[in-house]
C-alpha cells in the first residue's frame, strides 16, 4: 500500500524515530499506526522514543557562503539543554551537517536525512547522537539557494539566530551587506516590499486600525480613511526597506543603500531558533 507523508511524519512525532524507520514499519503494519508503533519498539527505538515527548528548544543555527557569494546554506539543529549546544563535538557534528547540505546543495531536511557521512546516514547518526547525548536532537531547518546576484549572512552571538540576506547585484563594500543582515536580524521585518507582505496580514491590519479608530469613536468613512494612514506606519515598521536605518534613524534602509551605491535586496531568509520554518 501505499504510505503517505503526513503519517510518516505523525509516527515520527509519536516516536521520535527515524523517518526511513517510521515509512518501514506502516509499510510492514500495513498502515496501522499502533502496529507501526510496536514494530519500532521491538526493532528497539528506545532512547528517541522516550525522548519524543520532551521539547528540544535548543541548538544552534549555522550557515554558509561560497567565496564568490554566488550559493548560501543554513541548517538549523535543536536539543534540549544549551549545554548541549554549547558542546564542541556537537557543534562539530552541526558544522559536518552544514557541509554536506552545501556541497550537495540539499534543500529540505528529508533530503539531507537520507545523505551518508562517514558511511551512515544523516538520520543514523542524529539517532547516534541521541543514544550518546540522552537528548531529543533533530534537524529542523535546512536552506540552499543559489544566485546571479551576491548572498551574505550574519550569525548573531550564540548561534541562535541567523540571516541570509540576497542582493540584487554584486556588494563592492561588505560592511554595507553586514548592516543590512544585522537591521534584518535586529527587526524582523516580513517582506524586502509591501508586494512580499501578505495579502490577508494587510486586510488584518486594515481591519484592526479601523477597529480601533471607530471605537475611538471615529465616524466610518473617516476611520477608513485613517486606518489606511496607520496602514503605512505598519509598513515602515515590517517591510525592510521602508523601515528606519537602525544605524541612522533619520534614513530608511533603501535610502542607506543608495547611498552607500549598493544593489538593493532580493530575498531575504531570517532563522530564529525554535520558530516555525
Amino acid at each position: 500500500m501505499s504510505i503517505q507523508a503526513k503519517d510518516v511524519k505523525k509516527l515520527r512525532e509519536m516516536t521520535g524515530a527515524g523517518m526511513m524507520d517510521c515509512k518501514k514499519a506502516l509499510k510492514e503494519s500495513d498502515g496501522d499506526m499502533d502496529r507501526a508503533v510496536e514494530i519500532l519498539r521491538k526493532k528497539g527505538q528506545k532512547v528517541s522514543e522516550k525522548r519524543a515527548d520532551r521539547q528540544a528548544n535548543q541548538g544552534l543555527v549555522v550557515t554558509q557562503i561560497s567565496d564568490d557569494h554566488k550559493m548560501a546554506s543554513a541548517l538549523e539543529i535543536n536539543c534540549e539543554t544549551d549545554f548541549v549546544a554549547r558542546n564542541e563535538e556537537f557543534q562539530e557534528q552541526t558544522r559536518s551537517f552544514l557541509k554536506i547540505a552545501f556541497e550537495r546543495q540539499i534543500d529540505s531536511v528529508d533530503k539531507l536525512l537520507g545523505e551518508e557521512l562517514d558511511g551512515l546516514t544523516i538520520e543514523k547518526h542524529l539517532q547516534e547522537m541521541v543514544g550518546k547525548i540522552g537528548e531529543k536532537i533533530e534537524i529542523n531547518r535546512v536552506i540552499f539557494s543559489t544566485s546571479d546576484g551576491a548572498w551574505f549572512d550574519y550569525i548573531h552571538p550564540g548561534n541562535q539566530l541567523g540571516v541570509l540576506v540576497e542582493f540584487d547585484g554584486e556588494v563592492s563594500n561588505e560592511e554595507v551587506a553586514r548592516d543590512v543582515a544585522m537591521q534584518i536580524a535586529a527587526m524582523n521585518p516580513l517582506a524586502v516590499t509591501r508586494d512580499g507582505v501578505d495579502a490577508s496580514i494587510i486586510d488584518k491590519e486594515l481591519e484592526i486600525a479601523k477597529e480601533q479608530l471607530v471605537n475611538e469613536g471615529k465616524p466610518e468613512e473617516i476611520a477608513e480613511k485613517a486606518a489606511q494612514g496607520k496602514l503605512r506606519r505598519f509598513y515602515e515598521e515590517r517591510v525592510l526597506l521602508e523601515q528606519k536605518f537602525v544605524k541612522d534613524n533619520g534614513i530608511s534602509v533603501e535610502e542607506y543603500l543608495e547611498q552607500s551605491e549598493a544593489p538593493t535586496v532580493r530575498r531575504f531568509f531570517r532563522i530564529q531558533l525554535g520558530e516555525d520554518s
